[in-house]
C-alpha cells in the first residue's frame, strides 16, 4: 500500500513539473526573469546583514528606523488578510458567487504572506533570533509578539484550509480552518494596526484609527490582487475564457470594490479633518503629506490614482468589461504600495522633540531608499508573482469551478429526492 501511495506522489511530482515546463516561451522567461530577481534581492539582503551591515546598507537611521521594507512586508501581509477574508465569503460563510475564488484566493493568501516574512526577514538584522525568542520567551504584552504569532498561526490554518479544498469530503474541515484562518488574519492585521495606533511618541500614527482601517485597507487590497491575479492566471497564463460562475465572481468582487473604495475615501477624508486639529507634531506630519515632498504620492498616486480613477473605471465597467477591471485593479494595487510607505516614512520624518521647539530638532528627517532596500523589495515582489505563476501550472489552474459545480450538483440531487417524494 505505502509503494501504490509512493508511485503515487512521485507521479504527481513529476506531472507537475511537466506543468511548469509546458508553459511556453513567454511564461518561461518570466519565471526565469523573476526567478533571477528573487536570487538577486536575497543576496542582497544576506549582503547587507552579513556582510556589509544592515545599518550601512540600508538608508533606515536613529531617526528613520523604520522605512521601505517594513511598508512592503505589511503591504504582503494586509493582502494576505483581505484575500482571506474575501476567500471566506464563499465556503467559510456560504456566499455562493464568491465559490469558485476560494482555491486560488487561499493560495495567493499564502504566498503574499510569505513573501511579506521574506522582505521582513531580510531587513531584521538577526531574524533566527526573533524566530527562536519569538517561542521561548514570548512577550504577551507586545502587539508585535502577537501579530508575528498570528500570522505564523494563519499560514498554518491556511495551508491546512487549502490541502482541503482539494478534497470534497474534507468540505467541512476546510470550512473549520477557514474559519481558523480568518480569526487569526483579522486578529494580527489588527495587532498590526495597533503596533501604529499605540506609539503616542509619533502622534501622526497614535489614534484609534489605523485598527480599523488595516481591516478596510486589507479589504480593498485583497479585492484589487483577486481581480489582477484572476485575469493574469486566465488571460496570460492559461489563456482560457472566463466561466460563467467565475465571471459571476469578478463582477460580485468588483461590486464589493465600489463600496470599500467609497468607505474608503470617506475614512481618508475624516482621518485628515481630525489630523487638522491635532498636535503641532500630526498636523506637521500632515502637511508633509499633502503640501510638502510627499504630495504627488498622496494627491495622484494615492488619492487620484489609487482610488478615483479605480472608482470611475470599476464603475464604468458594471462588473462586465473586465479588461477594464484588471487596469484598475492593477492601479489600485500600485497605488497601495506607495500608500503604505508614506504612511510609515511620514510618520517619523517629525523629529520626536519637534514641538519642544530645540533646535536640534527644528528640522524635519528625510528619508531615500537605498539600492540594497530596493533590491530586496524587488525580491519580496517576484517571490509573489514567481509563486503565482507557478502555481497555476502545478495546481492546473485551481480548477476554479470544480467546487462550485459539486455543490451546485449536490443541491440538484436534493431537490430532483424532493420531487420525487
Amino acid at each position: 500500500m505505502s509503494s501504490i501511495v509512493q508511485d503515487s506522489f512521485v507521479s504527481n511530482i513529476k506531472t507537475a513539473f511537466q506543468r511548469v515546463f509546458s508553459g511556453g516561451p513567454f511564461y518561461l522567461s518570466f519565471v526565469a526573469l523573476f526567478s533571477i530577481l528573487l536570487l538577486i534581492g536575497i543576496g542582497s539582503g544576506i549582503h547587507a546583514l552579513f556582510i556589509a551591515g544592515s545599518r550601512h546598507a540600508y538608508a533606515t537611521s536613529r531617526e528613520v528606523p523604520v522605512a521601505i521594507l517594513i511598508s512592503t512586508y505589511i503591504f504582503f501581509v494586509v493582502a494576505s488578510t483581505g484575500l482571506c477574508l474575501v476567500s471566506s465569503l464563499g465556503h467559510v460563510f456560504g456566499f455562493k458567487d464568491f465559490m469558485p475564488l476560494a482555491k486560488r484566493c487561499v493560495y495567493l493568501s499564502i504566498i503574499t504572506i510569505l513573501s511579506g516574512f521574506l522582505v521582513i526577514g531580510l531587513e531584521i538584522e538577526n531574524p533566527f533570533r526573533m524566530a527562536i525568542y519569538n517561542v521561548i520567551s514570548p512577550n504577551f504584552s507586545s502587539n508585535i509578539w502577537w501579530m508575528g504569532t498570528l500570522y505564523g498561526f494563519a499560514v498554518v490554518f491556511l495551508t491546512i484550509e487549502f490541502i482541503l479544498l482539494f478534497n470534497e469530503a474534507h468540505h467541512n474541515k476546510a470550512v473549520i480552518a477557514g474559519f481558523l484562518g480568518v480569526v487569526t488574519e483579522v486578529a494580527a492585521n489588527s495587532n498590526l494596526g495597533g503596533v501604529f495606533a499605540m506609539m503616542n511618541g509619533r502622534p501622526f500614527w497614535y489614534g484609534p484609527y489605523f485598527p480599523v482601517y488595516f481591516i478596510l485597507s486589507a479589504l480593498i487590497t485583497g479585492c484589487a490582487f483577486i481581480m489582477f491575479f484572476f485575469f493574469l492566471s486566465h488571460k496570460a497564463v492559461n489563456k482560457k475564457t472566463f466561466d460563467d460562475s467565475t465571471a459571476t465572481a469578478l463582477q460580485s468582487v468588483s461590486k464589493l470594490t465600489l463600496l470599500l473604495l467609497a468607505i474608503m475615501m470617506i475614512f481618508t477624508i475624516w482621518k485628515f479633518l481630525t489630523t487638522s486639529v491635532g498636535s503641532p507634531g500630526a498636523v506637521t506630519a500632515l502637511n508633509i503629506l499633502t503640501d510638502g515632498p510627499y504630495s504627488f504620492n498622496f494627491w495622484t498616486i494615492e488619492v487620484l490614482v489609487g482610488m478615483v480613477i479605480p472608482f470611475v473605471l470599476i464603475l464604468a465597467a458594471r462588473g462586465k468589461n473586465l479588461t477594464v477591471i484588471f487596469i484598475a485593479a492593477a492601479m489600485m494595487i500600485f497605488s497601495l504600495f506607495f500608500t503604505r510607505m508614506d504612511m510609515v516614512v511620514v510618520g517619523q520624518l517629525v523629529p520626536q522633540y519637534f514641538e519642544l521647539g530645540v533646535v536640534e530638532y527644528s528640522k524635519l528627517n528625510t528619508y531615500s531608499p537605498s539600492v540594497h532596500e530596493i533590491l530586496v523589495v524587488l525580491g519580496g515582489i517576484s517571490f509573489c508573482v514567481l509563486a503565482f505563476l507557478l502555481g497555476e501550472k502545478v495546481f492546473a489552474g485551481f480548477a476554479d469551478n470544480q467546487h462550485t459545480e459539486q455543490i451546485q450538483e449536490k443541491e440538484q440531487e436534493v431537490v430532483g429526492a424532493e420531487e420525487t417524494v
